[in-house]
C-alpha cells in the first residue's frame, strides 16, 4: 500500500512537472510577420536587421522565435492569411484593422498588437483652382488606395464631414489607384486623376516636384497625430504566447529609439531592404519629419473608431482604446 502511494504521488508529482514544462514550451517557435512596402514600415525593417526581438525574447527567457519576414500587398490577403493560420502578425492602416476587429468580434478576434507610427497623410492636386474640399468639382478625380475602405478614403469621409456634414460627398470622385501609378498620373498632367490621398514618401516626391500643392494633412483632420499603419494579430495567438508578444513590442520600441537616435543609418537599412532608388538625402528628409513619429503607442485610435461605428461601418464603437490593443499597451499613454 506504501509503495502503490508513493508511485501515485510520485506519478502527480510527474504530471506537474510536465504539466509545468508543457506551459513553458506554449510560447511558439516561430514568428511569422508580414508588412508591406513604405517608410511606414521602418520599424519592422531595423528590428528584423538589427536582431532586436530576438534579443529581446532572450532577455525575457524564452528561445528566440525563427522569425520569417513576408510581404504582402493589401489588409485582404493580410486578414486572410492571419485568420486561417498562415501568418502570425498582420500589417495595414490602422481603420481597415479596426474593420476587422469588429467583423472577428465572435470569430477569430483579432487585435491589435502595436502602433508602427503616427504619420500624417497628405491630399494632393495637380488642379490650381482646388484649395478646399468644397472647390471640387464633378470634373475631378481623387486617387486612392481603395474606394470606401482603407486609411485614406475613410479619413477623406471624415474630413468631408466635417466640411459638408456628409461624410460621403465626396466617395463619387474617388478612384482606386496604387500610390505610385496615381503619383506618375497626377505628375503628368495628362490624366482624369487631378488629385492623390496618398502618404509617405509619395506625398513628399509630388510635393517636392513643384506640380502639385497640398489640400489638407490628415492631423488636421483629426486634429492632432495619428496612427497610420498598426501591427495586429489574433487574440488566441496573443494569449498563448504572452513574453513573445512583449519581445516584439519591446524591439519594436527599441527600434524606433535606434531610428531617431540614427536617422543616416537607418535611411541605409531603409534604400537596402527596399531596393528603393530613391536619393538617401530624400528618404532621411523624410524619416527626420517632424510629422512622422515612429512609435509603438497607438495616436487617434478611438476617434477613429468612434467615427465609423458613426457612419455604420462597424456596428459598435469599443467603450475604449484600450480596447483595439494587446492588454500591454494599455499601460501607455495612447488615444
Amino acid at each position: 500500500m506504501k509503495t502503490a502511494r508513493f508511485l501515485h504521488v510520485g506519478a502527480l508529482a510527474l504530471g506537474f512537472v510536465a504539466a509545468t514544462m508543457q506551459g513553458v514550451r506554449a510560447e511558439t517557435a516561430q514568428l511569422r510577420i508580414a508588412q508591406q512596402f513604405g517608410i511606414a514600415y521602418l520599424p519592422l525593417i531595423v528590428a528584423s536587421e538589427r536582431g532586436l526581438i530576438e534579443d529581446e525574447a532572450k532577455a525575457l527567457g524564452i528561445t528566440p522565435p525563427k522569425i520569417e519576414w513576408l510581404r504582402l500587398s493589401g489588409a485582404a490577403s493580410m486578414n486572410e492569411a492571419l485568420i486561417s493560420g498562415g501568418l502570425d502578425f498582420a500589417t495595414a492602416g490602422i481603420t481597415p484593422m479596426i474593420l476587422t476587429w469588429d467583423k472577428t468580434r465572435t470569430t477569430a478576434k483579432i487585435i491589435g498588437v502595436a502602433a508602427l507610427g503616427s504619420m500624417a497623410n497628405i491630399l494632393t492636386t495637380n488642379n490650381p483652382n482646388i484649395k478646399t474640399l468644397a472647390d471640387f468639382t464633378e470634373k475631378d478625380r481623387i486617387a486612392l488606395p481603395s474606394v470606401k475602405v482603407g486609411f485614406q478614403p475613410i479619413v477623406l469621409q471624415m474630413a468631408a464631414d466635417k466640411a459638408f456634414g456628409k461624410f460621403d460627398k465626396l466617395d463619387e470622385l474617388t478612384v482606386s489607384m496604387p500610390h505610385p501609378d496615381a503619383t506618375a498620373q497626377i505628375l503628368s498632367g495628362r490624366s482624369e486623376i487631378t488629385a492623390h490621398f496618398t502618404s509617405p514618401p509619395f506625398s513628399q516626391q509630388q510635393l517636392a516636384s513643384g506640380k502639385v500643392h497640398q489640400v489638407l494633412n490628415s492631423y488636421d483632420v483629426l486634429g492632432g497625430p495619428h496612427t497610420f499603419n498598426v501591427v495586429y494579430a489574433t487574440t488566441k495567438f496573443v494569449n498563448d504566447n504572452p513574453k513573445t508578444i512583449q519581445a516584439f513590442v519591446r524591439g519594436l520600441d527599441r527600434a524606433n529609439d535606434w531610428i531617431k537616435a540614427n536617422p543616416k543609418e537607418a535611411t541605409a537599412l531603409y534604400i537596402k531592404a527596399e531596393n528603393s532608388k530613391l536619393a538617401p538625402d530624400f528618404v532621411e528628409s523624410i524619416i527626420r519629419d517632424k510629422n512622422i513619429n515612429f512609435t509603438t503607442i497607438p495616436e487617434g485610435a478611438q476617434k477613429f473608431a468612434d467615427f465609423e461605428a458613426k457612419v455604420g461601418l462597424i456596428k459598435q464603437a469599443p467603450a475604449s482604446w484600450r480596447d483595439l490593443f494587446w492588454s500591454g499597451l494599455g499601460e501607455k499613454p495612447g488615444s
